[in-house]
């Protein structure tokens, strides 16, 4: 039995089945490239004590990690659709393995920074970008949907080995867990990238919410890009000021050392970040295939909004951490599902692993704002409030320009 993809000439087909296991795999391969940015925090305290350095220092690893994924991402999106997913989403999973195998080793920052750091961004990013282009190839009609569920493999796949590292670290230390942990997503990785294809044909939604194909070059000279460049930079420094920082920030609310249910709190939270941040981005992504992509925008931003507020405000209770984390990665983790499908919707399909490359830069300018400068700005001010503060204002702020700014200016280019 076969079903018929939108927008493709009359008699293409591809099998439902193939694309859904594309997809499968597709998610695959995210879970096994997640734990490098998504279980930093357990690694911060221990590798903290071992290389002797503060949390501002130590930082510039997971940032050089999201910059290295997200600045070389037009490039790795080009090499992708040039040479195909299978060969290129297979090196990716194996460099990010390796990242781990060789930072087991590192004695200081220096070897930290080039392994973890520039060899796991540089391996994430090839499987992330590469991932999230493939699958909107084969699902043209639920691009949303499609991006969220890969998405989510990236935002979830750390669930599985959250509780399992933190036990590792405890049992036998940095070393040995990095060393275990990068063999096991490698050959994961590898395994998942081989059964990757490309779509059939290229594919294209025909509709109102639709454009025709546009090369990389042009889109850069096109504002509506550089509208959403801005806005996902805003979104990424936010989330990830917590994601980089939640070890640091729960030391200092008095809940490192708190239970709940019997449970590290720590851990907890963080596993149920993972699940929260990998259930909003198919979520939301099919909710943007219903209701539009700024409708949507609005929603989430401004959750994550009122989430980090409520947070800060009970920041004592474990519980109350507990449960508003994950309010808070809810609020902010459909960002990964939101922008590719929006920016695919405006800029065509042709082109959508490159373009997204070039978008997903972003990212790596809120790695910077939400890591090292957020840890600077706790410095001098001695307060996360005003950390908090700075990223509830951006939550807001970007919620506002989705309705005020984007949807009107995307609805003008369209109807050109």
């Amino acid at each position: 039995m076969s079903t018929t993809t939108l927008g493709r000439p009359a008699g293409a087909t591809t099998t439902g089945a193939t694309r859904w296991v594309q997809l499968g795999l597709g998610l695959l391969c995210m879970m096994t490239v997640s734990s490098p940015q998504y279980v930093w925090a357990l690694f911060t305290k221990p590798m903290a004590a071992a290389f002797g350095t503060g949390a501002a220092a130590l930082q510039v690893t997971i940032t050089i990690l999201i910059v290295l994924q997200t600045f070389f991402s037009p490039f790795q999106g080009y090499l992708v659709q040039r040479f195909g997913p299978a060969p290129l989403i297979g090196l990716g999973a194996a460099l990010t393995g390796l990242s781990w195998i060789l930072a087991s080793y590192a004695t200081s920052l220096t070897a930290l920074y080039l392994s973890y750091g520039l060899l796991g961004g540089l391996g994430t990013g090839i499987v992330y970008v590469g991932v999230v282009g493939l699958v909107m190839g084969w699902f043209p009609e639920k691009r949303g949907f499609a991006a969220g569920i890969v998405a989510a493999g990236y935002g979830m796949g750390a669930i599985v080995t959250t509780f399992p590292i933190a036990d590792r670290l405890q049992s036998a230390g940095v070393q040995a867990t990095l060393f275990e942990f990068g063999l096991i997503f490698a050959v994961v990785g590898v395994l998942a990238a081989a059964g990757l294809r490309r779509p059939p044909l290229p594919a294209a939604v025909v509709g109102p919410a639709s454009a025709r194909d546009t090369a990389t070059g042009a889109m850069l000279r096109h504002p509506v890009f550089w509208l959403m460049f801005v806005m996902m930079a805003l979104m990424s420094t936010t989330g990830l000021m917590v994601t980089t920082q939640i070890g640091f920030f729960a030391g200092d609310f008095g809940v490192t050392g708190a239970t709940v249910l019997g449970m590290a709190a720590l851990p907890l939270a963080l596993t149920i970040d993972r699940f929260c941040n990998g259930l909003t981005r198919p979520f939301f992504g099919a909710l943007s295939d219903r209701i539009g992509r700024e409708n949507t925008m609005f929603v989430a931003f401004l959750l994550e909004a009122c989430a980090m507020t409520a947070w800060l405000l009970t920041r004592g209770d474990p519980v109350l951490f507990v449960l508003l984390s994950g309010v808070v990665f809810f609020g902010w983790g459909e960002i990964f599902s939101l922008f590719p499908s929006t920016l695919t919707d405006t800029f065509g399909t042709r082109d959508a692993t490159a373009n997204y490359g070039c978008l997903y830069i972003a990212q790596g300018v809120g790695s910077v704002l939400g890591g090292p400068m957020a840890s600077l700005l706790h410095d001098g001010t001695g307060s996360w409030t005003t950390v908090f503060a700075v990223a509830i204002g951006a939550d807001v702020l970007t919620a506002v320009l989705a309705l005020a700014a984007l949807k009107p200016l995307r609805r003008r280019m369209l109807a050109a």
